[in-house]
């Protein structure tokens, strides 16, 4: 059996976050979760990741400034944004590059498909 593609979410809303830890462990998928964007980038530097998923807005460190820094230290990992605050937030997503975004509340469908593509299961 192949290892299990480790996923980051960083997310912090506690009921977004637990949501995406359950559906993605029913997925198959090794989880981990951080509360806040820099939980998140401590998380980054000290492990391997296959994925990471951020929301957009969140305290201490934005999911923009993690997109930013994994493009730039982190490239061959990708991401998936997700915002609840709309077209705005979407665009600076996508100038930052994240690989997928989707806005809140999203589809699990949508996120599944996603997420095959970008770890290629």
């Amino acid at each position: 059996m192949s290892e299990k593609k480790r996923v980051l979410i960083v997310e912090d809303d506690p009921e977004v976050r637990q949501m995406l830890n359950d559906y993605l462990s029913f997925l198959g998928l090794e989880i981990e979760t951080a509360a806040d964007g820099l939980e998140g980038l401590t998380k980054i530097k000290e492990n391997a990741y296959d994925l990471v998923i951020t929301d957009i807005a969140m305290p201490y460190v934005s999911g923009i400034g993690i997109i930013s820094i994994l493009k730039k230290d982190y490239p061959k990992i990708p991401v998936i944004a997700i915002t609840g605050y709309g077209f705005h937030a979407e665009e600076l997503a996508q100038e930052k590059q994240a690989d997928f975004i989707m806005g809140k509340p999203f589809d699990v469908t949508k996120m599944k498909e996603a997420i095959q593509q970008l770890l290629n299961i």
